[in-house]
């Protein structure tokens, strides 16, 4: 057997992942506001060994609240609460570059990683929506490729703000009177094109050293974000072929950053429908189905392809203009755009066939326990992967039966952890506590 393990985040979106999900009577329709059902989710994923619970967020109200639940608590406040509730799963917050600062985003995760004992991650992501902007005061929406390279200087000014202090810069001598050793403790001095920050934090260096940062974005601008900096991507991969160019792309570029080829963990989102048997699955399929109708589901297919409504027809294959391949997508959807072009292409699906598959950009399986563990081991071994960002159908049965009917064959399989090891989230990645970037420097000298 590989040394390889999966590993698996839990996306835990409003009430699942399926838009109709708060109207199954399997859902509460307010529990995404209850606390009580945030603890229950946590402590399922723990108990299935789960890497980490992933928070998506957005800066804006950027769905009809007639329609649904939409992504409403601040990321880091939710997991603040989570932590004090789990004691081993990961807490992976997402907060964009676009309309931060980064002395806000290194202090913020940095104070959740104290809290957690070095549980935490940082979603890294850039704001498309242009409306977010006019929350900001004057903050202006950028274009996509200054959006990326604001997101690259902010990552390092945070990276340099969490190496601040050194590891042992604390000393608390009660005798003495000497709590810290200022010497270990530096000014960050960056002077860059968008951030002027002096820094240092304000707090000791966390557990981790440095929470362990995600990305999530597949265009190229995000890709080189990620090989320069990432820890894991989260990716919107429909296919086996999309999985495997994907991976191997990264992979070059990472390398060519300097970085070794395996330094990033791929988790693609996987939408899971699970019944016990395939009539089951069919039938919990179908129900879901028909709590949404056909244009609320060509509204969502359209929103992530950049189109509009009235280009679709559900009876037909999708518009010549979208599969020739000059299709030029809204600014900042072109990685989930193409992921869905390139399936209906391939599979030469009709507008609503794509539509029912949909799984809001993300890959989606229906089926028994056993064939949604064939799936899942096929793209790993094959290196297409490294394991799952979970968005079960609905909150928290969908998550139910994944950990007490998927989990089991996995770890049967030789493929998945039956227990935690290590402290913390660093250690289920298999990734080393790096040294403090002044230290080293100071090393050299």
């Amino acid at each position: 057997m590989s040394n390889r393990t999966l590993h698996f985040g839990l996306n835990a979106l409003p009430a699942g992942n399926h838009p109709g999900a708060w109207r199954s009577p399997q859902a509460s329709p307010f529990g995404y506001y209850d606390f009580n059902q945030w603890q229950h989710i946590a402590e399922v994923a723990e108990r299935g060994t789960l890497d980490a619970i992933f928070l998506a967020d957005s800066p804006s109200l950027f769905t009809s609240p007639e329609s649904g639940p939409a992504i409403g608590f601040d990321p880091t406040v939710l997991l603040a609460a989570l932590a004090s509730v789990t004691e081993h799963i990961g807490l992976i917050g997402t907060a964009s570059t676009s309309f931060e600062e980064p002395y806000n985003i290194a202090r913020r995760f940095g104070s959740l990683d104290h809290l957690s004992n070095g549980r935490v991650g940082w979603n890294v992501v850039t704001t498309r929506n242009a409306n977010a902007a006019k929350n900001y005061s004057d903050a202006p929406h950028l274009p996509k490729s200054l959006r990326y390279e604001r997101a690259g200087e902010f990552v390092e000014v945070v990276r340099k703000l969490w190496d601040s202090w050194d590891d042992d810069a604390l000393i608390g001598d009660q005798l003495s009177g000497r709590f810290a050793d200022s010497e270990r403790i530096y000014a960050i001095n960056h002077h860059g094109q968008h951030f002027h920050v002096d820094g240092p934090l304000n707090l000791p260096r966390s557990p981790q050293g440095q929470p362990i940062l995600f990305q999530a974005g597949g265009s190229p601008g995000g890709l080189e974000l990620a090989a320069r900096y990432a820890d894991g991507v989260f990716a919107s991969l429909l296919s086996f072929p999309d999985a495997i160019e994907f991976t191997t792309d990264l992979r070059r570029r990472t390398v060519k950053h300097g970085r070794p080829a395996d330094a990033i963990k791929v988790l693609p989102g996987l939408s899971t429908v699970i019944g016990s048997t395939e009539e089951e699955t069919k039938k919990r399929h179908r129900e879901h189905l028909e709590l949404t109708g056909t244009e609320e589901r060509l509204g969502a297919l359209a929103g992530h392809l950049g189109s509009v409504v009235y280009d679709l027809n559900p009876d037909k294959p999708f518009p010549d203009f979208i599969l020739d391949g000059t299709y030029q997508p809204a600014d900042g959807v072109g990685g989930f755009s193409n992921a869905i072009i390139g399936l209906a292409r391939r599979e030469q699906l009709t507008v609503g066939e794509l539509a029912k598959r949909f799984s809001k950009g993300h890959r989606f399986i229906a089926g028994t326990p056993e064939q949604i563990a064939d799936s899942i081991e096929e793209w790993f071994l094959a290196g297409a992967v490294d394991g799952f960002n979970l968005m079960p159908d609905v909150l928290p049965s969908g998550l139910e039966i994944f950990v007490d009917h998927v989990v089991p064959i996995l770890r049967k399989r030789g493929i998945f952890r039956h227990e935690y090891t290590g402290k913390t989230l660093r250690d289920r990645f298999g990734l080393n506590r790096p040294q403090s970037l002044f230290r080293r420097e100071k090393l050299k000298l």
